[in-house]
């Protein structure tokens, strides 16, 4: 979720004052570690190779993370980072980002591309409320990333998470532009608080039809762009909505957590990640502090029967709370946080 934002909006700007505990990088049981980032919000595997992207919630931008030693690499701003700005696709990009100021990474996904090379979507916040579009190139160690252009967000939405569609467009979610007041309806009675938006390099942004919901949160397009799979997070579901279709299909599937991002797995389910507590009211709360019913927590769901199942419930540790996003890494679920400076590794039975 736009963390910061919805839990300014919930809970007042005093609760952030709280700080995840800075902790040695070493084991918690059977849970392991991967340090050395900034808050990484959420994750995405690079095709094809043996990295993983991570978005620096907390202004410290890309980093790469190999899955075969665990090394940590950040690669923009500064790294193996270059410029290039493709001004037919992204003509009303107005240029590259100030680099010389921190980048916020928030929602990441990747549009696989061919010989290695790749094309990266980040929402970034910052001096512009944007998508900001990366190739990422796969065979490089650690990979390069290139800046080739933005698109920016109109107005104030409060943007969370993308996913690509076919023909060069991608889909975000716009999580409470509506303010607080509709965050807190939604938390209490499932009132719609957000929506979809599509950008397409023709003809810019649009509300998706039918998309209109309680803080959707993450998104994934099907490959054929014709659902979406969004996280609902104030009402504990994941909704399927169709697109391009007339009249519009929408079904939702309960999860037992507050549900942040979801993301496609190389089986072809779903994971939908997020955190809970004994109610959404003491979520900050347990963040701050230990809290016994505190979890991190991922479900897997199928998304041809569209049904879910709960594969990881994380209990509060002092060092990582407030999961965010699950991505299975061989027989390890990782899992990225809000806050903090790691990823845990998570083993699958």
């Amino acid at each position: 979720m736009r963390s910061r934002l919805l839990l300014i909006l919930l809970f007042g700007a005093g609760a952030l004052g709280a700080r995840m505990t800075a902790a040695p990088c070493d084991p918690e049981g059977p849970v392991r570690f991967i340090c050395g980032l900034s808050a990484p919000e959420d994750l995405v595997p690079v095709p094809q190779s043996d990295w993983v992207v991570a978005g620096g919630f907390t202004g410290g931008g890309l980093y790469v993370i190999s899955t075969k030693d665990h090394s940590v690499s950040q690669v923009f701003p500064g790294g193996p980072s270059r410029v290039r700005h493709d001004k037919t696709t992204y003509a009303d990009c107005p240029g590259p980002l100030d680099t010389s100021g921190r980048m916020s990474a928030h929602g990441l996904n990747v549009r696989p591309g061919s010989g290695g090379v790749h094309t990266l979507y980040v929402v970034h916040h910052g001096g512009r409320e944007s998508i900001e579009v990366f190739e990422i190139d796969g065979r490089a160690r650690p990979p390069v990333v290139t800046w080739i252009g933005c698109a920016v967000v109109p107005g104030m939405q409060g943007i969370n998470s993308v996913s690509p569609l076919p023909g060069g467009g991608f889909v975000v979610t716009n999580f409470a532009p509506r303010g607080g007041n509709a965050v807190a309806a939604a938390l209490r009675k499932g009132e719609n608080s957000g929506e979809v938006w599509e950008w397409q390099p023709a003809n810019g942004w649009r509300v998706v039809p039918g998309s209109e919901s309680p803080g959707p949160n993450g998104i994934e397009a099907s490959r054929d762009g014709t659902w979406l799979y969004v996280s609902l997070w104030p009402v504990r579901k994941v909704m399927r909505l169709s697109r391009g279709r007339t009249p519009v299909q929408a079904d939702v599937v309960d999860v037992p957590f507050h549900p942040d991002n979801i993301r496609w797995q190389a089986d072809g389910s779903l994971l939908a990640a997020g955190h809970a507590a004994s109610a959404p009211e003491k979520l900050m709360e347990c963040f701050a502090k230990a809290c016994p019913d505190a979890t991190s927590n991922a479900a897997r769901i199928d998304a041809r029967t569209f049904a879910a199942r709960e594969v990881v419930r994380l209990p509060f540790s002092p060092s990582f709370a407030g999961g965010t996003v699950a991505l299975q890494v061989g027989n390890e679920v990782w899992l990225g946080a809000m806050r903090g400076d790691r990823v845990a590794r998570y083993p699958l039975e």
